[in-house]
């Protein structure tokens, strides 16, 4: 076999290995939590390594080994993640990523052009490999505080069970599991009054009967989600309840959200109103006009 087809078979597996790695660091979070997860990213890493190293492309080798080391320690440690070891980790990906792009580019990657990359990359992963040791071997006391920072993954996992309740039958247990979910989400960030007003007015209009899963869940989950976005940016103090979810927490109707399309209106109109109710509210509208 060619060495072209060679270097084609490397550049289609490298390609996958970075999408392992990618969807990786971006749930890593979780992933530190899952064993077979970690075990998969440093074959991947690995797998790169030893390909680059069988066709001659050191620096290629050298990054995947790096990241190889890092992922190491994640399999080794139960080392708590937070927005600053993300960053390093996804800097280090892009390094790779970008070499492999280049590989298989129609010039190729140049020698001086990778040396080049590699040496600007440098700095990143001795940050990386320091920050890493710095978490390993911190006390365990401090490590305590890894729950502030890990707010937005909690955030979100509560989200997804709040999302598949909202898709089931609404019934008062399911209503109360819901509720449940709102209170665990104020407790993840119990000095932040902007999160708690929401939470708690969230809770109040899940408990509002009058409203069905479709219409709370469009407002709910938004507003949630905008939420510890603000709290992931450090800008909690723009947390805010909108107008709507506080009608949804106290109105004593049905809360009915209409497109403005007449065939939907008119769809909407037959659901809640009879012939004769609709005939009359159809003179009303004429004698307004």
């Amino acid at each position: 076999m060619d060495q072209q087809k060679i270097l084609g078979y490397f550049i289609e597996e490298a390609k996958e290995h970075l999408e392992t790695l990618e969807k990786g660091l971006l749930e890593l979070s979780s992933v530190v939590k899952d064993q077979e997860r970690l075990n998969e990213m440093f074959r991947a890493a690995h797998s790169i390594k030893g390909g680059a190293a069988m066709l001659g492309y050191g620096s290629i080798q050298k990054i995947a080994h790096r990241l190889e080391d890092a992922f190491k320690i994640l399999r080794e440690n139960a080392v708590p993640v937070d927005q600053k070891l993300e960053s390093l980790f996804l800097k280090g990906y892009d390094v790779l990523h970008d070499l492999v792009e280049k590989l298989q580019s129609r010039v190729g990657l140049k020698a001086d052009e990778a040396d080049v990359i590699v040496k600007d990359a440098a700095p990143f992963f001795v940050e990386l490999q320091a920050y890493l040791n710095q978490i390993v071997t911190q006390d365990p006391p401090h490590l305590t505080t890894v729950t502030d920072l890990d707010i937005p993954s909690q955030v979100r996992s509560l989200l997804k069970e709040m999302l598949t309740l909202f898709k089931g039958e609404a019934t008062l247990q399911s209503r109360r599991s819901l509720q449940k979910l709102c209170s665990q989400l104020a407790q993840l960030a119990p000095k932040e009054k902007g999160w708690q007003t929401l939470t708690k007015t969230a809770s109040e209009a899940i408990g509002n009967p009058q409203h069905s899963y479709r219409t709370l869940a469009t407002v709910i989950i938004q507003e949630l989600k905008q939420g510890v976005d603000y709290i992931e940016l450090g800008k909690s103090e723009k947390i805010s309840t909108s107008q709507e979810l506080q009608q949804l927490a106290t109105s004593q109707l049905p809360h009915i959200l209409i497109s403005l399309d007449p065939q939907a209106i008119a769809n909407v109109l037959h659901q809640i109103f009879n012939q004769q109710q609709i005939s009359q509210l159809m003179q009303c509208l004429n004698t307004q006009s």
